[in-house]
C-alpha cells in the first residue's frame, strides 16, 4: 500500500533539497490545497497532489493498483 501523504524527509530524498526547502515547498502546496477548500495537515501534503504538481502525472483511482 503506498503512503498516501508525503513528509518533508520525503520530498527532501525526491527533489534533492535541504529540509527547509521541503517544507517550504509543502507550505505552498498546502496553501494552493487550503485555498481550493481542503483541509491540510501540517509537514504533509497528499503524495497524489505532489507528484502531480512536479511530474504532472493525472492518476486515476486505481494508479496504485496498476503499478503494483
Amino acid at each position: 500500500m503506498q503512503k498516501q501523504f508525503i513528509t518533508a524527509a520525503d520530498v527532501q530524498k525526491i527533489l534533492g533539497v535541504s529540509r527547509s526547502k521541503a517544507y517550504q515547498i509543502l507550505q505552498g502546496m498546502n496553501r494552493e490545497l487550503k485555498a481550493k477548500g481542503y483541509i491540510t495537515l501540517s509537514g504533509k501534503c497528499p503524495t497524489s497532489y505532489f507528484k502531480q504538481k512536479f511530474y504532472e502525472l493525472q492518476l486515476d483511482e486505481d494508479y496504485d493498483q496498476k503499478v503494483s
